[in-house]
């Protein structure tokens, strides 16, 4: 298997693994608060990545481009994650999701600007197909309603430009460092970083529902699958597939969360879903043969 084929691989894999992560996290974020949550996330993952990065006698002491791996560490995972869940929290379920995908609107043109990647038609027609697709899948309801609407919508703007931005980064330095080592960095500074924030929770915790089996289980599901080892993956594949192509793998999560929210909770999949689903696919195989074809 080649390096790019490769790379397509880990960033399906990864994307998926957070289309999962609803299902999950719609259970435990009604016993856990928020950014307590995200703290937990961050330190397990950050626990784990550590000692396979102890084991293999990896350091985690960077001596070259230092403000780029606190940049993704404070942007990429604590900026980018907390400004979603806010942008969420005032504005709606469809809007997060729909909103959250112009990430590889936002990576596509930071990579123009710092990575001087270049773009094609197919690449922009795979974009504008992909983004179409998740517009179908999760509607438009929730734009026409008022309050809090439009901070939300800032908060989640600011969520997919900060993702964004970190997938370019992660690129940009990977020639320097491994995967492994960039995010297990960058979840550090995102434990460190969050800490604060999950402090402010501490008076509501209800710890009777906390220190359970199940809420514990999806603890560590969300730290050691969706974040070690999804964000792992992630920053494997943007090493190995340009930018504009490894974006278009974010679109793979309302696909995958649809379904299995279908599977699991019993949710009602409509036409739409098969349709945007169609879109999607279309545009992966879109960039996927264009690769092919330049070979």
């Amino acid at each position: 298997m080649n390096k790019t084929n490769a790379g397509f691989i880990y960033l399906a894999a990864a994307a998926s693994i957070w289309g999962g992560l609803y299902v999950v996290s719609k259970y435990v974020l009604e016993i856990v608060p928020t950014f307590t949550l995200l703290f937990l996330r961050y330190l397990i993952a950050f626990a784990v990545l550590a000692a396979v990065c102890h084991h293999q006698k990896i350091s985690l002491i960077p001596r070259h481009h230092k403000l780029t791996l606190f940049q993704i560490g404070l942007l990429g995972y604590f900026c980018s994650i907390a400004f979603q869940f806010l942008g969420t929290k005032y504005s709606s379920a469809h809007m997060g999701a729909v909103i959250t995908t112009l990430s590889p609107v936002f990576q596509s043109g930071f990579a123009i600007w710092l990575l001087r990647e270049s773009i094609t038609p197919r690449q922009i027609i795979s974009i504008a197909l992909s983004f179409a697709g998740v517009l179908i899948i999760n509607g438009v309801s929730g734009f026409s309603e008022t309050g809090g609407i439009q901070m939300g919508a800032v908060f989640l703007l600011l969520a997919a430009m900060f993702w964004g931005y970190y997938s370019v980064l992660s690129k940009k330095i990977s020639s320097h460092y491994s995967a492994l080592q960039i995010t297990t960095i960058g979840i550090f500074i995102a434990a460190v970083t969050s800490f604060p924030v999950a402090l402010s929770e501490v008076s509501i915790l209800d710890y009777s529902r906390l220190l359970t089996w199940p809420v514990i289980f999806c603890i560590l599901y969300v730290a050691i699958i969706s974040t070690a080892l999804a964000f792992l993956l992630w920053n494997k594949g943007l090493a190995l597939v340009p930018s504009h192509q490894a974006g278009l793998f974010f679109f793979f999560q309302p696909l995958i969360g649809s379904f299995l929210g279908w599977a699991i909770l019993g949710e009602h999949l409509t036409s739409s879903f098969y349709l945007g689903s169609i879109l999607i696919l279309v545009a992966v195989y879109i960039v996927m043969s264009e690769k092919s074809a330049q070979k």
